[in-house]
């Protein structure tokens, strides 16, 4: 399952390739929430069009598979850093010390692995639908109103090279941490206990309660 991670900083080299890659997935992320509320402007529009006029927005469906690799791709990077995928803690959650940090670098090199065979294929599945030479650059549209597709599929092997970026930098916090024995690593998730996660979510209220009596 997920839980709540927390993310140390320091000011050695991995420290900052980690803050620097984490703006990048900010950003990439964001794009991913504006993507959201873009469709649902779309479906305002769309239903509205229809209700009121008779006339639909054209190519709304094509609109929205074209969105699906922004909503579904472009923040998986910034979950990554936070620790925030679905995974099974029974038994990691059991472990700590070096035995902790040595089943995190497994996973995370395994997963690394994957990413990287998902971004060769996704690449590969773009290059097919891109040609320089065809009308719009694509070889495939839409079939509404004949959206080239090739931006959308452009998006997959984008995310996954970030994922990729942070994968390796996870995989050198955990292997610092294993080699040297450290209690709490920086660059990489440290799931919070119960108590922390409670002492975290009251501090947050209580940050939004004075901000409304101000």
């Amino acid at each position: 399952m997920a839980g709540s991670s927390a993310v140390l900083e320091d000011g050695s080299v991995l420290s900052r390739l980690d803050k620097g890659l984490h703006r990048l997935e900010m950003v990439l992320a964001m794009v991913s929430g504006l993507a959201v509320f873009s469709l649902m402007v779309l479906a305002v529009v769309s239903v509205g069009g229809r209700n009121l006029f008779n006339a639909p927005l054209p190519g709304y469906v094509d609109w929205i598979e074209q969105a699906m690799p922004l909503i579904a791709f472009m923040g998986i990077a910034y979950t990554q850093r936070d620790g925030g995928h679905i995974r099974m803690d029974m038994l990691v959650g059991r472990l700590n010390g070096r035995a902790l940090w040595l089943a995190e670098l497994v996973t995370a090199l395994v997963s690394l692995l994957l990413m990287a065979l998902l971004v060769w294929g996704s690449w590969e599945h773009f290059q097919r639908s891109f040609d320089f030479a065809a009308p719009l650059w694509s070889r495939d549209s839409s079939i509404d109103i004949g959206l080239p597709i090739w931006p959308a599929k452009l998006l997959a092997p984008v995310a996954f090279s970030v994922l990729c970026l942070r994968l390796v930098i996870q995989i050198w916090g955990y292997g610092r941490a294993f080699v040297q024995g450290l209690v709490e690593p920086v660059a990489v998730p440290l799931v919070l206990s119960a108590a922390a996660q409670a002492a975290e979510e009251a501090q947050h209220v209580s940050g939004l309660d004075a901000e409304e009596t101000d």
